[in-house]
């Protein structure tokens, strides 16, 4: 009678496809991974080294200190004297070093009456905003192609968030002074003003290509940026 063979794979093949299969899950695995949560209880920046990183360089376990996890000077009015009426304080990696890998910043933002924040992003973080005092307009406007505005009036204890790197905006639409603060999801979220980034860069972007995208003249344009 003729024997059949047997048709199962050996161990040694079997072994060697479920490596290969936990190899391909493990490079998914890493090829959709967020940041790293930090690896140890803390790092905080040693803002004096000249090595450069994505973030900043650990400063040494054993030289760290309370003071490395503290910022005083919150509680103080920043200077509103100027064209927009508004002054931003930032707490983020540069102000409080404890904060490198954290992943979070805040910041206190002051209105004069009729003070606005300027149009602006945050290409490395999401915002959310509290008003502490007054009454403030904000917004922010979606991505191409729709780009609606969003809008809300808010008041003292009202909370709003602007999704990470979408233009947005406050304004205090009272006639006292204002405050707010915002907490962001980076150490060091980073802020275009839009207006600054377009008619103030350095060099200038060519006034004709700027008179094309605004649809104006470009005496228009030599005007704007003279005051950028």
């Amino acid at each position: 009678m003729e024997r059949h063979q047997s048709t199962s794979f050996p161990f040694s093949t079997m072994t060697s496809h479920l490596l290969l299969f936990g190899l391909l899950v493990a490079g998914c695995s890493l090829a959709f991974a967020s940041d790293p949560s930090p690896l140890q209880d803390f790092c905080v920046a040693d803002q004096n080294s000249a090595v450069f990183v994505n973030g900043l360089v650990c400063k040494e376990s054993r030289l760290v200190q309370a003071d490395d996890f503290f910022y005083r000077g919150l509680q103080l009015m920043g200077n509103t004297s100027n064209a927009a009426g508004s002054a931003v304080t930032p707490v983020t990696v540069a102000e409080l070093p404890g904060l490198n890998t954290l992943g979070i910043s805040m910041a206190r933002i002051d209105f004069a009456p009729q003070g606005i924040n300027p149009p602006h992003t945050h290409p490395r973080a999401t915002e959310i905003l509290t008003v502490m005092e007054g009454r403030i307009l904000v917004g922010f406007v979606t991505s191409n192609p729709e780009n609606r505005l969003i809008t809300k009036l808010l008041q003292k204890g009202d909370v709003f968030v602007f999704p990470k790197g979408l233009i947005h905006f406050q304004k205090n639409v009272g006639n006292g002074y204002a405050v707010a603060i915002a907490a962001l999801s980076s150490q060091n979220p980073g802020v275009i003003t839009i207006a600054n980034a377009v008619f103030g860069s350095n060099p200038d972007i060519a006034a004709d290509i700027l008179a094309k995208a605004f649809q104006v003249d470009v005496n228009v344009v030599n005007q704007i940026q003279s005051k950028f």
